[in-house]
């Protein structure tokens, strides 16, 4: 179980979110839902008939995370690139509204704003479509990005890597930022994309799902033994200080550098919609990991429980500062974290 005072030094740790000046680079998509009913089938196709009633445009990918940890009181900077389109002008337009930097987020008109649509029928979805060029950034615009990070790199207390595979997360930015976040030893955590896994080597923390995890080394995790085996071999291969590998309704497990290995239920009473929920488990463990004496444990299980609250959100959801004190609260006594 959790016990007072562990929630007593999360208390703490949460308290010191507000201000955290946090840099978030990676692919910036804008995730679209279509929101109505079906009450017939097409006559042109054996297809349903969505009949719209809402439409909403939210930030997704490395925006979701900017909007995640600006919901936590954070002062946060996003390093990105957009399309010369209304979809990425609005996108800019929310972001400066809330007071986010967005001096970093360039505009490259050889690219759409990655746009995801989901068409959601009776609260189930019916189809997705994505409008996206994922091919690599040009030497241009990576030096942009690269040069806009080493001026803003003495003012931050973290960065995260929201890699979603779409291009802007490359060889040589990956390089550049990992090197200098370890040389003036700045938390640096990592949401990863399969074909980069390798690369993320002396990161501070790397949060896969445990079918990312996985697939990196070619090893299916379906039991606790499996877990271990692809936690430890990650763990050795990329050198890094801790592994954070989210299981859905099993929960997380930490894997740290020291050897310590912890596994920690999942308090998630209602999983409604599980997009972005990889994003709020970065943007928390990061942020918790930026405030000092801060462990890597606390930030897992402040994180655990952020993912158990916007599981029962519908659509890339945020979550606040209270809401995890409140849940935090009523589970005093109930949740436990087994260590090994």
């Amino acid at each position: 179980m959790i016990s007072k005072e562990r929630a007593k030094k999360l208390y703490q740790v949460m308290d010191g979110f507000r201000g955290k000046k946090i840099l978030v680079i990676g692919d910036i998509i804008v995730d679209k839902f279509v929101f109505g009913k079906v009450s017939r089938i097409s006559a042109e196709a054996p297809v349903p008939v969505v009949e719209i009633k809402e439409e909403k445009y939210m930030p997704g990918g490395a925006g979701n995370v900017v909007n995640n940890l600006w919901a936590l009181g954070s002062n946060v900077m996003l390093c990105g690139v957009i399309g010369e389109d209304v979809v990425g002008l609005r996108l800019m337009d929310e972001f400066k509204s809330k007071g986010i930097e967005t001096s970093g987020i360039f505009v490259d008109p050889s690219r759409p704003t990655i746009l995801k649509t989901r068409i959601i029928a009776d609260h189930q979805q019916v189809v997705r479509t994505d409008k996206e060029v994922k091919n690599t950034l040009s030497e241009k615009m990576s030096k942009q990005i690269i040069a806009h990070m080493n001026k803003v790199f003495p003012n931050i207390d973290a960065i995260i890597i929201s890699d979603y595979g779409k291009g802007v997360v490359n060889r040589k930015i990956l390089s550049f930022i990992i090197n200098k976040a370890y040389k003036k030893g700045i938390p640096l955590l990592v949401d990863p994309k399969i074909e980069h896994f390798l690369l993320y080597k002396k990161v501070t923390g790397i949060t896969p799902n445990h079918h990312e995890a996985g697939q990196a080394i070619h090893h299916k995790i379906n039991d606790e033994k499996s877990l271990l085996l692809v936690g430890k071999k990650l763990m050795k291969k990329l050198n890094c200080e801790s592994l954070l590998i989210t299981r859905g309704e099993e929960g997380m497990t930490l894997f740290e550098k020291k050897g310590r290995i912890t596994h920690i239920p999942t308090v998630a009473r209602e999983v409604y919609d599980v997009t972005g929920a990889g994003d709020t488990v970065i943007s928390v463990f990061a942020l918790s990991l930026a405030v000092k004496k801060s462990s890597f444990l606390d930030a897992a299980y402040i994180a655990n429980y952020a993912a158990g609250i916007v599981v029962g959100k519908l659509g890339t959801a945020t979550v606040s500062i209270e809401e995890i004190k409140k849940t935090m609260k009523k589970e005093i006594g109930a949740v436990k974290g087994k260590t090994k």
